[in-house]
């Protein structure tokens, strides 16, 4: 078994998951736990097998969630994942470039 990666957050990608999950809460709470429970399922398999998830633009790789309308962006650097962004599926593309 491989060791799993350390994982960081980008501050503006945990208000996004935040934010996410608290639209989601508004509207049904079994929708936001299940929000949830998918992002930290998500999240573990990118700190296992960052590999595993496709590259995607700037030098950062994509985990698209399977039953929400979300992608996680992250970078591996070196011996950690950087989530660089938990962004709607939908809505302004690449508008996190800049972290």
């Amino acid at each position: 078994m491989m060791a799993s990666y350390l994982v960081e957050f980008h501050p503006a990608a945990v208000e996004e998951g935040r934010a996410a999950r608290e639209w989601y809460e508004q509207r049904n709470t079994s929708a936001a736990a299940a929000f949830l429970a998918e992002l930290d399922k998500a999240i573990a398999k990118i700190s296992e097998t960052p590999e595993g998830s496709p590259s995607y633009v700037h030098g950062t790789r994509r985990f698209l969630l399977r039953r929400f309308p979300f992608y996680v962006v992250f970078r591996v650097c070196r011996d950690r994942i950087v989530i660089v962004a938990i962004a709607h599926a939908r809505r302004r593309p690449n508008y996190w470039k800049s972290r």
